[in-house]
């Protein structure tokens, strides 16, 4: 969070600060905004003076002075006023308010908003009023101009997925729009140029990007719908590694894509809502390829209702096999799916089967 201290004077020389307590005392609510109030202590080490000096004073042994200051953070508030402390905690050096809003602010607003917003707090200086137009130097101007840029810059960098708006991105449009008027010729529309590019590109080799078809390798004719599929029970003819290296392979794909803030709360438990089916689709991606997984391990040691329970058994072995190779491997993910679909009821309640099953 952005902090607003007092103006301490500084004592000859240097002066270093160095945090060393802090401590709540309460809240101050604005209009549109509520503000968390704390008192820091500081020190201040002073350098020793020019007196000191010629008296030999050094200044490791210089005098320490300790001041008390009062610290505001932002606890709530409207979107207008988070975009717009954001703002100014980047130019108050504070990056972390900056890394939390980008973080967490889909679960209140869209990126739409947010952008239009944070594009609008420097197009503003664009249009001042003559009446107030001395107020606003050529200095102020290029500060905002560079922290806008660096806060987009840090958008692109760490959250390109907020971008990600087939067939037409609108918004990475806007944003392409703002930096050719403002920042022609940058490196930050250079990069946004490429996030549009590899936008279009994983457009057209990613037909499914929820990952809803990935299908059963072991599926029989009925389940996978192709009608040169192999019966349930050749699985046995698969070697374990091959199948638990194959499954790994699948996941790791899966989660090298995973952008981390999907799995937050606030936008996994909004995925059911409806207008919302677009949130958080690599984690719905490794949900799908978990539950492909399960099926098929249910499938093949269903499907068939003609196999006896010694035949069945010897596909819930195989099945455990795979599984160890998989934790051995430490794909955690197909291990767990393996062993839900064990341990499912449809599974689990065949006791001659289990009677069957190596010990």
């Amino acid at each position: 969070m952005v902090s607003n201290s007092m103006n301490l004077e500084t004592v000859d020389d240097i002066s270093i600060w160095v945090y060393s307590s802090t401590q709540e005392i309460g809240e101050e609510a604005e209009e549109d905004a509520i503000f968390t109030i704390t008192l820091r202590k500081m020190q201040l080490h002073q350098s020793a003076s020019k007196g000191q000096r010629w008296l030999g004073v050094d200044t490791d042994s210089a005098l320490s002075l300790y001041e008390t200051c009062k610290v505001r953070t932002i606890k709530a508030g409207t979107l207008e006023r988070l975009v717009e402390y954001m703002v100014s905690a980047f130019r108050g050096k504070d990056s972390t308010y900056v890394t939390i809003f980008l973080c967490t602010y889909r679960s209140f607003a869209t990126t739409k908003q947010v952008l239009d917003l944070l594009l609008n707090r420097y197009a503003k200086l664009q249009n001042v009023p003559a009446a107030s137009a001395h107020r606003v130097s050529q200095d102020d101007c290029t500060e905002l101009r560079n922290t806008v840029s660096s806060i987009l810059g840090a958008w692109l960098d760490q959250y390109s997925e907020d971008f990600w708006s087939p067939p037409n991105y609108e918004c990475l449009h806007q944003l392409l729009a703002y930096l050719h008027l403002h920042f022609p010729g940058s490196d930050l529309e250079r990069r946004a140029r490429n996030l549009l590019a590899h936008f279009h590109r994983r457009q057209q080799c990613e037909p499914d990007p929820d990952g809803e078809n990935i299908g059963c390798p072991f599926a029989t004719q009925e389940e996978s719908g192709f009608e040169d599929e192999l019966p349930a029970f050749s699985f046995l003819s698969f070697d374990p590694i091959m199948v638990a290296e194959q499954f790994t392979l699948m996941d790791a794909d899966l989660f090298k894509k995973v952008v981390p803030y999907h799995c937050l709360g606030g936008i996994w438990s909004q995925r059911d809502k409806k207008g919302k089916e677009h949130l958080a689709p690599t984690i719905r991606a490794t949900v799908a390829q978990f539950n492909s997984v399960t099926n098929c391990v249910i499938t093949t040691c269903l499907s068939n209702p003609t196999l006896k329970p010694n035949q069945r058994a010897r596909l819930i072995e195989r099945w455990i096999d795979v599984a160890r190779e998989c934790r051995i491997l430490k794909n955690f993910s197909s291990l767990r799916a393996i062993l839900s679909a064990l341990q499912c009821n449809a599974i689990h309640r065949l006791k001659r089967t289990w009677d069957e099953v190596s010990r």
